[in-house]
């Protein structure tokens, strides 16, 4: 869950009430109080809303309104078809065949084939600055087969491609629309979902309409969408209490009792499939010359000094799970070798002492403006002081965050990361050399070969074993260090109907209804 500000500044952030979302509204097309609406909270503003090189959690629920993929998830997190009808994978594992779902149309009237799935393909693999590169990099070439098949041809086998064809790496966009725009495409989005791009304005709202030739069209009954980022969770709920949002997402672990109370609405719950962690930087340009950046004693004693479940508990009325990996502790790909640390200051001290570094350790810790961040950034800085640590927590606006990270203009950063139903999208990108999510610029050839390894070999046993090894230096070297599964915590109005949760969290519109 990572972002960009498509070249526009970054408005300061105003708390809303909810006047303020009522003269938003008003402004929005000729007739559109007498539509459906349904109004949707969001944690923060999204990044550019273009599947190639977005990179937020906040943009992904809105494509999951703008923009269809070739899979997708069901409710338990098995693969599903969506702009596909399936997938042939030959033996040697090196053909992929998808057979495409007919008479799909793109927001512009476009055909939905498979010359336009070829196209978007290429544009995720080639565009300069894709986020999607690494993600389906094991395709070598995509070949038309007739209008309503596609042949991926692979470098090697790639275990995790239909997975990742389940996110931004299988949503396809019109070539008619995105050679026109260029690189300014994000800001006119044309995709094949079941709403289309109305307009944004940045920091205040984004509004898709219902798309009346979407292949699903019976199943779409709400006509517009208002997305409006509201950072404070507090101002979300209060906004969805008040009647001025239809949904909020994220929302804090206090809050829940309080939810449950309000016959007006209903709580939705689970645990995401990603992380909370802190990158720290380790070789991305002279930020990376410090204690913490060079020494790995020095990350083993922070993650050792911090109390996890202590952690859990405080902030998160114990309804977070605590975790030291990729994956969280529930998960079949979890690797019990290397269960989640207790505190151990004693150790800490210990280790900062064998590096010979003078304590307090300064470190720059910056954190997006979040309250509950901000609020576990308090917690780790009063745990790590008492190891010998001194967090300096500078928080920072999201997007400014990102571009901060990618800079190098950070020692410690906290983020969180989504998650990905197979374990390659928890760490390829975060971790392999060159990746573009690897802020803190690790790189260690054997992790390298290893997972490159677990892509290309099939079975959940082989693979699992491959991660365990790539755990065992991660954990003692590595460049994040993992704190905690975050719940997802998502309220709608009662007049809401046909929400279902998934374990990605995502907002799926399709099949609901505004009574």
């Amino acid at each position: 869950m990572v972002g960009e500000t498509e070249g526009q500044p970054v408005k300061p952030f105003r708390s809303r009430t909810v006047p303020i979302l009522v003269a938003a509204l008003l402004t929005g097309a000729p007739g559109a109080l007498a539509q459906t609406q349904l109004r949707i909270g969001l944690a923060e503003d999204p990044d550019v809303l273009d599947p190639t090189f977005a990179r937020t959690y906040v943009s992904r629920i809105v494509f999951s309104a703008l923009c269809d993929k070739l899979f997708d998830i069901d409710e338990n997190g098995a693969v599903v078809p969506q702009l596909a009808l399936g997938q042939e994978i030959a033996a040697d594992g090196r053909t992929v065949i998808i057979r495409l779902r007919p008479g799909v149309k793109f927001h512009d009237g476009e055909p939905m084939d498979a010359e336009a799935v070829k196209f978007s393909l290429e544009r995720h693999l080639t565009a300069p600055g894709s986020f999607r590169r690494p993600e389906i990099s094991a395709i070598d070439t995509v070949a038309v087969v007739d209008p309503a098949t596609v042949k991926l041809n692979l470098k090697t086998p790639f275990a995790p491609l239909i997975a990742q064809l389940t996110d931004r790496a299988g949503m396809m966009v019109s070539p008619k629309a995105a050679k026109a725009a260029g690189d300014r495409f994000g800001q006119r989005p044309v995709c094949a979902g079941p709403y289309r791009f109305v307009e944004r304005v940045q920091q205040d709202r984004i509004v898709l309409e219902r798309f009346p030739d979407y292949w699903d069209r019976d199943r779409v009954k709400i006509d517009r969408i208002t997305y409006l980022p509201i950072q404070d969770s507090t101002v979300r709920l209060a906004n969805l209490k008040s009647g001025g949002l239809d949904l909020a997402e994220r929302l804090l672990a206090t809050d829940v009792k309080d939810i449950q109370a309000d016959r007006r609405l209903k709580l939705e719950t689970g645990v995401d499939l990603g992380y909370m962690g802190v990158t720290v930087n380790v070789a991305n340009g002279d930020a990376a010359k410090t204690p913490l950046g060079q020494d790995a004693r020095l990350r083993q004693a922070l993650s050792l000094a911090i109390d996890r479940a202590a952690l859990n508990e405080v902030v998160f009325n114990g309804v977070a799970l605590a975790g030291n990996q990729w994956v969280s502790p529930k998960s079949p790909w979890y690797q019990p070798t290397y269960p989640v640390p207790a505190r151990d200051l004693a150790k800490a001290k210990a280790l900062i002492a064998e590096a010979g570094v003078k304590t307090p350790v300064a470190v720059d810790f910056m954190v997006s403006n979040n309250p509950e961040r901000r609020q576990v950034a308090e917690i780790m800085q009063a745990m790590a002081a008492e190891a010998g640590f001194d967090l300096k927590i500078r928080v920072t606006e999201f997007a400014t965050s990102l571009n901060e990270a990618e800079a190098g203009r950070f020692e410690l950063y906290m983020l969180n990361w989504s998650g990905r139903t197979d374990p390659d999208g928890n760490l390829y990108s975060f971790h392999r050399t060159g990746a573009p999510q690897n802020y803190g610029k690790y790189s260690n050839p054997d992790i390298d070969r290893l997972l490159d390894e677990a892509r290309v070999t099939s079975g959940m046993p082989a693979r699992k074993a491959i991660y365990e090894r790539v755990a065992g230096t991660l954990l003692a070297e590595g460049s994040v260090i993992y704190l905690y599964h975050q719940p997802l915590i998502i309220a709608h109005t009662a007049r809401l109907e046909g929400f279902k949760p998934y374990p990605d969290g995502l907002v799926r519109v399709v099949g609901l209804l505004l009574k």
